[in-house]
Order: C-alpha cells, then sequence, then structure tokens
C-alpha cells in the first residue's frame, strides 16, 4: 500500500502522506512555479526528478536523493542545431518536459516538442533517440492541445527494457524493441473522426490523449484517445474501440490496473472547445471486464456546480490496484481506497494539477 504521494501542480510540487485519517499534506518544494511532470524515487538509488517550465526564464529539471526534502539542478534535454537546409516546420528547441519514466538506471524524457531523450546517468545528461526523431513520418506529426506535438506517454517493459511504447499528441503510438535503435508505428486500429475520412484511420497522426499498460499482462493496455477508448491485447500491434462508453468517452487520463487486464478507470469529460464535466457532474469509469460495461463512479465526488477537468497525467493507481489518486484544473484532489468505489476530496484549494503519482510501495 501506498503511503507518499507526489502532486505536480501550476504553483509548485506538493508531497501528500498516508496517515490513518487518509492523506495529509506535509511538503511543499518549487513554491509557484510550474511544475510539470514528476518521477518519484525507486529502490533508494535512482533520485526523484521534477521538470519545471518557468516560460521567460525556460525549462529546468531538478533532483533530490532524499525524497524531495532537498533538490540540485540537473541538465535539461538539448536538441541538436537544426540544419540549415532542414524544412521541418517545428523549431528543434527544447517547449516543456511533459513525461518522465525510468526502468532501473535509466529515465526517459518526453518533450514538446516531440523528441524522445534518454538518460543513463540520472539526468546529468540526456541523448535525443535520433532513430525516432528523424523518421520522415514526424514531419506528419501536429499539437493536439500545444502548438508542437508531445510524448506524453512512455511505457517500457521492466522485464525487458529494450522495448518501449510512446504515445504522442498528434503523432499516434510508437514502438521499439530494440533500445530505440528502431521504430515502428503501432496505433492501427485508432480512428480521429475529426479528421477527413481518407485521413481518419491514419496511425500517424492519431491523438490518443493517455496510454497506459496492466504491468502484469503487458500485452495488454488501454489508451483514452480524443475519439474514444481503445484497447489493445496483443501489445499495441492493433487497436479495438470500445463502445458503448456511458457518460462521455472523451477525457484525457487512464489508469490500467496493475494485476487485472480486463480493469481500467477513466475520467470523461465534454471534448474540444468545452472540457468540463457532462451535465457539471464529477465521475470516474471503471471496467472490469475489458471495456464490455463500465461502473460510472460517483461517491464522494462533486455532482452539481463542477468544472474540474483531470489532464492527461492526473489519474494515478498503486501497485495494489486499490487506491488512486486524481488532481483537477480547478486545485481539487481526490483519493480512493477501494478502486474508485469511494472518493475522499483532500482539498479543493490547491493550484491546478498537471500530474499525480504514488510512489513505490
Amino acid at each position: 500500500m501506498a503511503e507518499r504521494a507526489w502532486v505536480a501542480t501550476k504553483k509548485g510540487l506538493l508531497s501528500f502522506q498516508r496517515t490513518r485519517r487518509g492523506w495529509a499534506f506535509d511538503r511543499l518544494s518549487f513554491a509557484g512555479e510550474p511544475v510539470t511532470s514528476v518521477l518519484p524515487p525507486a529502490d533508494g538509488a535512482r533520485p526523484m526528478l521534477a521538470a519545471l517550465n518557468l516560460g521567460h526564464f525556460g525549462v529546468k529539471c531538478h533532483a533530490s536523493m532524499d525524497g524531495g526534502l532537498s533538490w540540485r539542478e540537473v541538465a535539461v534535454p538539448v536538441y541538436p542545431e537544426q540544419p540549415e537546409q532542414s524544412v521541418d516546420e517545428v523549431a528543434w528547441k527544447l517547449v516543456q518536459i511533459w513525461s518522465l519514466a525510468a526502468a532501473g538506471d535509466t529515465i526517459y524524457c518526453g518533450t514538446l516538442p516531440g523528441g524522445l531523450f534518454r538518460s543513463d546517468d540520472f539526468g546529468a545528461s540526456w541523448q535525443l533517440e535520433r532513430a525516432l526523431w528523424d523518421r520522415p513520418e514526424r514531419r506528419e506529426w501536429f499539437g493536439g492541445g500545444y502548438d508542437v506535438p508531445g510524448i506524453h506517454s512512455i511505457l517500457i517493459d521492466p522485464a525487458e527494457p529494450q522495448q518501449l511504447l510512446v504515445g504522442i499528441s498528434c503523432g499516434g503510438a510508437w514502438r521499439t524493441r530494440d533500445g530505440g535503435q528502431s521504430w515502428a508505428l503501432a496505433a492501427q486500429g485508432m480512428r480521429a473522426a475529426y479528421l477527413p475520412p481518407e485521413l481518419a484511420d491514419n496511425p500517424n497522426i492519431q491523438d490518443p490523449h493517455s496510454i497506459a499498460v496492466c504491468a502484469a499482462a503487458r500485452d495488454t493496455l488501454w489508451c483514452q484517445h480524443h475519439n474514444g477508448i481503445f484497447r489493445s491485447v496483443d501489445g499495441a500491434a492493433t487497436w479495438q474501440a470500445v463502445a458503448p462508453v456511458p457518460v462521455s468517452d472523451f477525457g484525457f487520463a487512464v489508469a490500467a490496473h496493475p494485476c487485472n487486464p480486463d480493469c481500467a478507470w477513466f475520467v470523461p469529460a465534454i471534448k474540444d472547445e468545452c472540457r468540463i464535466p457532462p451535465e457539471q457532474a464529477m465521475a470516474v469509469l471503471r471496467t472490469r471486464d475489458g471495456g464490455q460495461s463500465f461502473d460510472v463512479l460517483r461517491d464522494g465526488l462533486p455532482q452539481q456546480d463542477c468544472f474540474d477537468l483531470v489532464y492527461r497525467h492526473g489519474l494515478a493507481v498503486a501497485d495494489n490496484g486499490e487506491q488512486l489518486l486524481m488532481g483537477s484544473t480547478t486545485g481539487s484532489l481526490w483519493a480512493s481506497e477501494n478502486g474508485g468505489e469511494h472518493w475522499q476530496r483532500i482539498g479543493s484549494h490547491f493550484p491546478p494539477v498537471l500530474a499525480v503519482a504514488f510512489e513505490a510501495d
């Protein structure tokens, strides 16, 4: 059972400790500064990382070896100089660190404008995965919510760390099985209904909002897409739409049960410009049968005058598959100890939440 959680917000990084009465706030780092991503510590050897976006002052990355008590600045990814003859419409310049993931001593970083970086020295240096960046298909990618494409999901197989899957808005999903030497599209079956019919099935320009994997059955993946919920049972070789979905099949966040491949959670919203809960009532959707049916979980969540939106990284499930943490754009934070059946509000006056994460058991 997770005893500590981290919440990245637009005004700092918040730490929460689990007590007998529930989750309690106990620490603030980077007060007033936007923290876009956090990678909790693991095994006491790898440091935790926090990524910041300071606007005019640029993107920063900090590491901590004492569980967030103290921090030191480390390197940020740097793109190579863009060739003068380049026809790339995207500038080769770091805009934001959007995702962090690790397997052993290797840390991966997903960025805007769509580059994947690797560090083998705990963030002291970063190397761009050129085999993905140099794919000609990248010229078709475009921004989904941002002006440029971005890598938001990085799934690493801990048993075979040479195998990675990344999710890109809007660039579909890409997989490598050889540690990044070669990459292949992995979004076949996704459909973007907002594109012209002749382009809607193009796997290279899909907008997967978030992709999650079942840790115990890694061929089973879940995707919250701009146009629905998709599931793969063959390691992302193909995807199938899940329908019908109650409330709304649009949203940003997905959490996959770590042990049960048929179970996953989603947070529905109204799409496009609106981006608020349907009927201004908060809900979490849970499937326990592979998407054939859904439970609509509302106990403990606001059911009127609610404008909370949960971003891609705003929903997390702990290793026990029962604890859930969810944070919203209006600064509300909820936790569940029983798979989402009941939610406890931890607070409603925090800064807008960008990401939540449990510290590993």
